[in-house]
């Protein structure tokens, strides 16, 4: 029996895959809290996602996904952190407001192109500034691995794939080859 490649098992869960539109235009942000039910309903199918997934894939280094990732252009992400039993982080219109100029690069993955692990560099350190529910700004800070996933997930709003922030020259590569599978992102 031929194995499932990572990407086709994505898929297969009903994440949108590199190439489709919808993952490279920008979402569309919601009028809260006018539109409430309809952020709710996104983000509920967006743990749906989540829940799916991890039971397949293990996440040593924490997950997110993008409302575009499961075709919906809405400006919605959830990232689960890398602390198991960490409660899971709901970004709605989702904005960065600062970024450290400490960068680091790391190895990233991405559902919608599971197959390949590409090589980004990214501050170390974001501030975010977030809608609720009721319409009230929010504003937190991310440092390290954590900054890392959500920046991730903030560029999928923004309509922008991790190829985007690879250094010029550097190729992303086969998942085959990478060798930190399970393991936590190293600072």
């Amino acid at each position: 029996m031929s194995q499932v490649r990572p990407s086709e098992q994505m898929r297969d869960l009903g994440v949108v895959q590199n190439g489709a539109p919808v993952l490279t235009e920008p979402a569309q942000a919601f009028d809260l809290p006018a539109e409430r039910e309809t952020a709710e309903h996104v983000i509920e199918q967006l743990f749906f996602a989540t829940e799916r997934i991890g039971q397949v894939h293990p996440f040593a280094k924490g997950m997110g996904i993008a409302a575009p990732q499961i075709a919906i252009g809405r400006a919605a992400a959830v990232v689960q952190p890398p602390e198991p039993g960490a409660p899971a982080i709901v970004l709605l219109n989702p904005r960065i407001t600062d970024r450290s100029s400490d960068q680091d690069e790391q190895y990233e993955g991405c559902l919608s192109f599971f197959h390949v692990r590409g090589l980004v560099p990214r501050p170390l350190r974001i501030t975010v500034e977030t809608t609720t529910l009721e319409g009230q700004t929010a504003t937190t800070s991310y440092e390290r691995g954590l900054a890392r996933l959500i920046h991730h997930e903030i560029d999928h709003l923004d309509g922008l794939l991790y190829t985007a922030r690879m250094r010029t020259g550097v190729a992303p590569i086969p998942v085959e080859r990478y060798r930190q599978t399970g393991r936590s992102w190293v600072y």
